[in-house]
C-alpha cells in the first residue's frame, strides 16, 4: 500500500512527523526576534522588565507573546492562510506559537491561560474568506493546553474600515466601540489571540473591555508582531 508523505511547508522536503508541518532544519532557520519588551513586544534593552514606553503608558495587558517579526517566511505563510484559502496551515502556525509560549513560560513564569478568546472578523469579511484565521489557530492551542476556547465571547458590533491603510491614530478611532464582550470573565486568566499585531490598536480596544470585566490576567498572543 502506497502512502503520500507530507512535506515541509517551507523547503518541501518529506516530513517524518507530518503533523508538525515544518522540518527541524527550517524550524531552526526561522528568524528570531531581537530583545523585546515583555509587555508591548517592541525592541528593548531588557526582556525581563517593561520598557520606557510601557512605564509611561502601561498597556491594558500583562504580556505580549509572538513568534517573530512580520517578515518572510512567516509573513508569507500568514498571507496564504488568510488570503489564499490555506486553512491547513493553521496547525503549523499554532504549534510555532505554542513552542514560543512554552519557552517564555520557562523564562518569565507566565500564567497558564484558562481561556482563549479570538479577535472577531466582520461578518462580510468572514463570509468572503470562509473562516476566521484566528479561530483556526485557537482551536488546536486550546486542545494542547487543556484550556477553554469561547469563539462567541467577543462580538464585532459594527463594521470598520480595513486597518492596513490607516495610521495609528486612525486605527484607534476606527475601532472605538466596535466590540462587545458577551461573557462574564471576572477572575479568569485569559489569552486574546490574533494572527498579527501591528500597532496594537485592536488588541488595546478589546483588552480594555476585558479589563473592565475584571479578568485576573490578560496575555496577547500572535504569530507575528510588526517591529
Amino acid at each position: 500500500m502506497l502512502t503520500i508523505r507530507s512535506r515541509c511547508w517551507l523547503c518541501r522536503q518529506p516530513l517524518r512527523l507530518a503533523q508538525h508541518g515544518i522540518c527541524s532544519y527550517c524550524l531552526r532557520q526561522l528568524p528570531m526576534p531581537p530583545p523585546c519588551c515583555p509587555c508591548c513586544g517592541l525592541p528593548a534593552g531588557d526582556t525581563r522588565y517593561p520598557c520606557g514606553r510601557c512605564l509611561q503608558k502601561t498597556p491594558p495587558w500583562q504580556r505580549l507573546v509572538f513568534v517573530a517579526d512580520y517578515v518572510s517566511p512567516l509573513s508569507r505563510l500568514i498571507k496564504q492562510l488568510k488570503f489564499q484559502r490555506r486553512p491547513e496551515l493553521a496547525p503549523l502556525l499554532a504549534r510555532l506559537l505554542l513552542l514560543r509560549w512554552l519557552h517564555l513560560r520557562r523564562e518569565q513564569y507566565l500564567n497558564r491561560p484558562e481561556m482563549i478568546l479570538t479577535v472577531p472578523l466582520q461578518k462580510m469579511r468572514r463570509w468572503r474568506r470562509g473562516y476566521n484565521q484566528s479561530e483556526l489557530l485557537a482551536a488546536p492551542l486550546a486542545r494542547w493546553l487543556g484550556c477553554e476556547y469561547r469563539p462567541q465571547a467577543l462580538r464585532r458590533i459594527r463594521a470598520t474600515a480595513a486597518q492596513q491603510r490607516l495610521t495609528a491614530r486612525q486605527r484607534k478611532r476606527n475601532l472605538r466601540g466596535a466590540f462587545r464582550c458577551e461573557d462574564n470573565l471576572a477572575g479568569r486568566h485569559v489569552v486574546l489571540l490574533d494572527d498579527v499585531v501591528t500597532t496594537g490598536s485592536t488588541a488595546a480596544e478589546i483588552a480594555a473591555l476585558l479589563q473592565a470585566q475584571g479578568v485576573a490576567s490578560l496575555q496577547i498572543w500572535c504569530i507575528c508582531r510588526t517591529l
